[in-house]
């Protein structure tokens, strides 16, 4: 009998093995627990390698005991986000259970720097399990940005859309199911019956990845720009990582999420504005564009 997920959670939780490696007691409140996105989608840690103290033990392999007089380990760790010394955090590792749908995994895979086994609908029938999004989440193309949402929809026009939705991804796995019938007749090959499912579909996949990758996701996927649906599962890991590795959290909002990097420009017009300067647009150097991004950085309360 095939176990089902919560089966393998329980077999796993109830044969603990010792271990001497390093442990992370927060990442431990995490790990085969499946956290919930979407509708129909998870999140969970299969497995994970090193907290805080194997990047603060990776760098002082690489500078030398003097570190460890210089500085703390919070305070080595944020020397090394700030000055984008990458190697350490490489050394931390997680390997997640991640449910999603097709065009979210399509989006995902992007990020080339990860190790990825997907669930096969070659050899597997795939689940009638579809992602219909919220009412709140339904929005029209944005008329400003091609690849963005503008206005959510309301009315007739939303529950028109949702019901376009639920029809055709039933119809869709409906003929998928009939296609691979043998109920006598062949039946169509499962690499070939699942050519016409939408991408609304849901497949599972194990990835795995370090940690300064894992950051570099999360800051384009968790930025407020970014497709809901990703946005979504980015949120979910970045809770996770708060628990896991604290510090380098900590370092990580403090100067990739909530930081701001200026270019030479930027910092000279900082400058002039120390000194009490009026700086304009037309007088900083910069395209309209950079000195929006530089008003909502600098400027704004």
């Amino acid at each position: 009998m095939e176990l089902t997920l919560d089966q393998e959670i329980e077999q796993l939780k109830n044969k603990p093995n010792a271990t001497t490696r390093i442990v992370s007691d927060g990442m431990e409140r995490h790990l085969h627990i499946p956290k919930k996105v979407l509708d129909h989608g998870f999140v969970r840690v299969v497995d994970y390698m090193g907290d805080d103290s194997a990047i603060v033990q990776a760098a002082r392999v690489s500078y030398g005991a003097g570190t460890k007089r210089a500085r703390g380990d919070a305070g080595l760790i944020r020397y090394l986000m700030r000055h984008r010394h990458t190697t350490p955090f490489e050394m931390c590792e997680v390997k997640f259970h991640i449910k999603l749908p097709i065009f979210v995994a399509r989006q995902w895979i992007r990020h080339r720097t990860a190790n990825v086994n997907e669930y096969s609908a070659r050899y597997s029938v795939l689940d009638r399990e579809f992602y219909v999004p919220a009412p709140e989440n339904l929005a029209a193309q944005s008329s400003s940005n091609r690849q963005g949402r503008g206005e959510v929809l309301d009315g007739r026009e939303a529950f028109d859309v949702l019901e376009i939705l639920k029809s055709d991804s039933l119809r869709a796995y409906g003929n998928y199911e009939l296609m691979l019938s043998s109920d006598g007749k062949r039946g169509l090959s499962r690499e070939l019956a699942r050519i016409n499912l939408p991408v609304s579909v849901y497949t599972q996949w194990y990835w795995k990845t370090d940690l300064h990758n894992l950051f570099h996701f999360i800051l384009l996927r968790g930025e407020q720009h970014s497709q809901f649906e990703i946005r979504a599962y980015a949120d979910v890991i970045a809770t996770i990582l708060g628990d896991w590795v604290p510090i380098a959290w900590q370092a990580f909002s403090d100067y990739r999420i909530n930081g701001f990097e200026l270019s030479a420009k930027g910092v000279e017009c900082v400058k002039r504005m120390i000194k009490g300067e009026n700086v304009t647009q037309e007088s900083s150097g910069m395209t309209r564009r950079e000195w929006t991004e530089f008003e909502l950085a600098i400027l704004n309360d």
